[in-house]
């Protein structure tokens, strides 16, 4: 094994050291040269969970194949780890080659969660690098971020020094040609900056000012310099079939929260759920042929040693070739130990002989999303579901051998009233209703219908993002109103209802929709001890609060109030290809409860057929 950054003595100190020694199967391993462009890649959380991000594995393995650039990863250290970093002053490391992550040229963030915004202020203090960009010169790496949350990356603008704004595939190789070009030439790292920001996609906070209103509201965004865009406009790969991706994921030494192999189908989805950011910034829905699929579950398989494989993507049952894959896949892995997993299938479009072949039934639950349990409500959402395709669904499962149910719903939903709230419950009694409609030699015990909730956060970019959020009170009360609600159902004991914490939720709404003045606000809460807020174990609401007092910001500014149709949201300097205009229909058709048609059914003039691919195309010739 190569040099360690750690001494044998501190690692057997720590929880899990694999964590932070590298060299697993598949890890890429340079001799480094001086010309080599050096990228660090980080993920602001545990490395059991960082390693299962899919996105942050191809851009290792994509950047990697260039023998000038040297690719490396940094996770968060656990909280044993980072006391004993601080104490006696180790510079945090990249895993690779185990050198200071402040020797790299840059370091790449992915920003998949507002929760973890504490924990990049960890991994800059830890790497010895300033918290603030304007305080760092070309002795420490270019922070970029990239990934959903970059979608509003203001209140965390002042930690980066760029931003990457859509799929990462497309313009890095561009980003490090004018790197290298800039370093060669003795560019100041404004001057570099000023470049960066020409290229599509890039965004460099430091060269826009913006102006606030005494309510607080926006009142004008500026650039500094004449060169550089208005907006950003989000990057986008046409051809998802031929992109690159990644043959030789890492494996592991330690358990990771995906232990297996993630077969990424399709981008996008067709559907049009309001409140979901995710259906608005991957449009449009692109297909990777299913030949190339096969080729790629029979390297990554081969290549990793896993017994299971994920298909990946917002909606699986929306991907036209699934049965053609599912039964290759099955063909092919099933006979050999291979299990192959199906998340994100649509409970309208259950597909019974497909799912009894791929899950062993005495182990499994299925789940399904009807977000909200009425049909006004689920109208509103522009969900696309009615009770009897849930229930028609749910008992195809029950006939098929499961007895095993997990319900996904959101309370706090815009115009959601208490009828819609006990809806939730009667849905659920509805499912255990038909599971006992089955005669009882025919069924496979006692059914198990979990009921989880989460609260609604109106995000960025979707038609919900002119609404407010419930207090954290009236989220608890409408969470209590359900628990009653289930105690009261005839199957009550077949029933289990879980809740999510309401504050974090809340924190979650004003991080996902802030402005630059939250920027001091999080290094405030850091500074008190704020870290992996994400983790129920650690977040500590108190503090945050304190925060918020302490900086003379009122978080409920953010999340309390109906924006008006003509207020100037943080976000809108970016174009996602998706109108603002589209989104204000949407948001009128929720408040009159008028469905959207869904993509295959009609176009709705969304605005991303501006890409010229995908579903917007696909039936053309």
């Amino acid at each position: 094994m190569s040099k360690l950054a750690l001494s044998d003595d501190i690692l057997m100190k720590v929880d899990k050291p694999t964590r932070y020694i590298g060299s697993e199967v598949n890890m890429v391993k340079k001799e480094i040269t001086p010309n080599m462009l050096r990228f660090c890649m980080c993920f602001p959380d545990l490395y059991e969970i960082g390693m299962s991000h899919l996105g942050m594995q191809i851009l290792y393995a994509m950047f990697n194949k260039q023998e000038d650039i040297y690719c490396e990863r940094v996770f968060s250290p656990g909280i044993d780890l980072h006391e004993i970093l601080l104490a006696h002053k180790i510079p945090l490391f990249a895993l690779e080659s185990q050198d200071p992550v402040k020797d790299f040229d840059f370091l790449g963030i992915t920003l998949q969660y507002e929760m973890c915004y504490t924990n990049i202020l960890q991994i800059l203090e830890l790497s010895q690098i300033p918290f603030w960009a304007k305080d760092r010169d070309w002795s420490y790496p270019i922070v970029i971020g990239g990934g959903p949350c970059s979608y509003n990356p203001e209140p965390i603008a002042d930690f980066f020094d760029l931003f990457y704004i859509g799929e990462g595939e497309v313009i890095y190789d561009e980003l490090f040609k004018v790197y290298r070009d800039s370093r060669s030439k003795g560019d100041s790292r404004e001057t570099f900056l000023r470049k960066a920001a020409c290229i599509p996609g890039i965004y460099a906070p430091s060269l826009y000012e913006v102006t606030y209103h005494e309510d607080g509201t926006i009142c004008e965004r500026t650039k500094r310099f004449a060169e550089i865009p208005d907006t950003v406009q989000r990057q986008v790969v046409k051809d998802v079939t031929n992109s690159p991706y990644l043959e030789k994921p890492i494996v592991p030494f330690t358990k990771i929260t995906q232990d297996r192999v993630v077969l990424e189908i399709m981008r996008g989805c067709i559907r049009g759920c309001r409140f979901c950011q995710a259906g608005t910034i991957y449009r449009p829905t692109r297909q990777k042929d299913v030949d190339q699929l096969k080729k790629q579950a029979y390297l990554l398989l081969k290549n990793t040693g896993y017994e299971e494989i994920s298909l990946s993507s917002l909606s699986s049952s929306d991907y036209e070739s699934l049965e053609e894959l599912v039964t290759f896949l099955i063909k092919e892995f099933k006979g050999k130990g291979v299990n192959i997993s199906l998340p994100s299938l649509r409970i309208d479009a259950f597909s019974l002989d497909v799912m009894s072949q791929v899950q062993d039934i005495k182990k499994s639950s299925l789940t399904f999303a009807p977000e909200a349990g009425s049909q006004r409500m689920r109208n509103v959402i522009n969900k696309g579901l009615t009770q009897e395709d849930i229930i028609r669904g749910a008992g195809l499962a029950f006939e098929g051998g499961w007895q095993k149910v997990k319900l996904y719903f959101m309370l706090g939903l815009p115009t959601e009233t208490q009828e819609d709230m006990v809806a939730i419950a009667k849905l659920a009694n509805e499912i255990a209703v038909r599971y006992y409609d089955i005669p009882k030699e025919e069924r496979n015990g006692k059914c198990q219908i979990t009921i989880s909730t989460s609260f609604f956060v109106p995000k960025p970019f979707t038609a919900f993002q002119w609404m407010k959020m419930c207090s954290k009170d009236e989220f608890l009360d409408r969470a209590h109103i359900v628990n009653d609600a289930v105690k009261k159902q005839l199957n009550r004991k077949s029933l289990k209802y879980n809740w999510h914490a309401a504050d974090v939720t809340r924190l979650e709404g004003v991080m996902a929709r802030g402005d630059r003045r939250l920027s001091r606000v999080i290094l405030t809460a850091y500074q008190k001890g704020c870290l992996f807020d994400a983790w129920t174990e650690s977040f500590d609401y108190d503090k945050w609060v304190q925060a918020f007092e302490e900086n003379g910001i009122d978080s409920g500014f953010y999340v309390n109030r109906i924006r008006t149709e003509d207020e100037i949201f943080p976000w809108d300097f970016i174009d996602v290809g998706v109108t603002k205009e589209f989104l204000l229909r949407e948001y009128h058709r929720a408040l009159e409860g008028v469905i959207t048609p869904n993509c295959r059914e009609r176009c709705s003039g969304c605005g991303a057929n501006r890409y010229g691919e995908g579903v917007c195309y696909e039936n053309q010739n």
